[in-house]
Parts: C-alpha cells; structure tokens; sequence
C-alpha cells in the first residue's frame, strides 16, 4: 500500500510518501516541504498549497491518504492556518478519488513510538529507524508526515478492513 501522508501547515506543510503492508517495515518513496510565505495573501498561500498537494498525489499515486487531525490549540491563529490546511489535504485526496484518513497526534506517536506522549526527536529518531534512513528527514514537518504515513499503512489498513468487513455484514444482514 502507497500512502501519503500530510502534516498540515499554512507556512509549512509537511508531506511524506511511503509504502508498506501492516506489520512489516515500511519503505521511503519521498518526502517534501511545502512552503508558503506569510507576507503573501491568504489565497494565495491555499492555492499554492492546493496546487502543490494535488502534484504531488499525481505523481506519487498513494493509494490513499493520511492528514493529521487538527486539534485545539491555545493559539487560534496557528490553528486556524492548521485546520485552512488540513482542508485542503483532504480536498486533494476527495478530488484525487482516495479515501482519507485523520489520526490525532497521539495516535501516530503510538503507533511509530509506542507512546502517545513521545516528544519531536523520538518521533524523528523513530521515523529513521522505521524507515532505515541514514539521517533524520528535516524539518521536522517531514518527519511528522512520513509519521502519519506510516501510521496509516499500519493502523489504517486495519481500519479499512475492519470498516469493509461491517459495511459487507450490513449488507448481508440487510437482504
């Protein structure tokens, strides 16, 4: 399974593609940054984001994608720029035909870590180790990405198949 996974940001936005099958190492395809200047226009900076997501599901052909969920924070500035670009995460797999999936941050740092309190540098230290990389992807948007990806691969496949196995009882129990 190809996923990529997207650690949205208005500023920066970090975007990760890897493939994998549950219980198995995952493999690096690319990851990437997506920046955009904060002098510059709101619409502007959702559009160029916007353009730079679906490019990149265009040439990576995930099979589905993984945003983090936004949450609460006390600075309603930064979230509200996190949750403009988790929207637009989500537009580019809805427009792309793939399913989406949101992870809070805790269930990522479980899933890679084992611990949904570990900080930045075990996510990063993780993220290397899973992925037998010879140094730390930076920034840190990148790493967190790739996190989510391989959260997904590992988690979400689960998922997917659990939610097929119900909608076909659903379905069965419905004739």
């Amino acid at each position: 399974m190809r996923v990529l996974g997207v650690d949205p940001g208005l500023t920066r936005c970090g975007v990760g593609v890897v493939e994998g099958v549950p219980g198995r190492p995952c493999t690096l395809v690319a990851y990437y940054v997506v920046y955009t200047d904060p002098a510059d226009d709101l619409a502007l900076r959702l559009l160029h984001l916007d353009r730079s997501l679906n490019k990149l599901v265009a040439e990576h052909q995930p099979e589905s994608i993984a945003v983090e969920r936004v949450f609460s924070q006390h600075n309603v500035r930064t979230v509200m720029g996190t949750a403009q670009a988790s929207g637009i995460a989500v537009l580019a797999g809805a427009r792309a035909g793939l399913p989406v999936q949101t992870y809070t941050p805790s269930e990522v740092k479980a899933a890679v870590t084992g611990s949904g309190q570990a900080d930045k540098a075990q996510m990063t230290a993780m993220v290397t180790r899973l992925l037998r990389l010879a140094e730390p992807p930076k920034p840190a948007d990148a790493a967190d990405a790739l996190a989510l990806a391989i959260c997904h691969v590992w988690r979400g496949g689960t998922r997917s198949k659990l939610a097929a196995a119900a909608d076909r009882a659903r379905r069965g129990g419905a004739r």
